[in-house]
């Protein structure tokens, strides 16, 4: 596997996240109801799929141009993303 750059948009991504599971700690702190917390639970199960969505693409894309670049066979950076987004599931 490359080593990755992660640019800001995905760091922005987490810190949202992060600031979600905070939230839902709160609420529980609060005692919401159970359906206020699963609801924000499910929102951030969401926002997780999305972010290893967006660093699986980058990830597809950084390599295949490197390789691409280079002259190289392609199909180990796609037969690794795939993998990626299997485990992911």
């Amino acid at each position: 596997m490359t080593s990755m750059i992660y640019d800001d948009k995905i760091k922005n991504r987490l810190k949202r996240i992060e600031g979600q599971a905070r939230g839902i700690l709160r609420m529980m702190e609060e005692e919401r109801t159970c359906d206020d917390v699963v609801h924000q639970l499910t929102a951030i199960r969401v926002a997780v799929d999305r972010a290893i969505a967006y660093v699986i693409g980058n990830y597809m894309e950084q390599c295949i141009r490197d390789q691409v670049i280079k002259g190289e066979n392609t199909e180990q950076a796609i037969q690794d993303a795939i993998a990626l987004l299997t485990k992911s599931r």
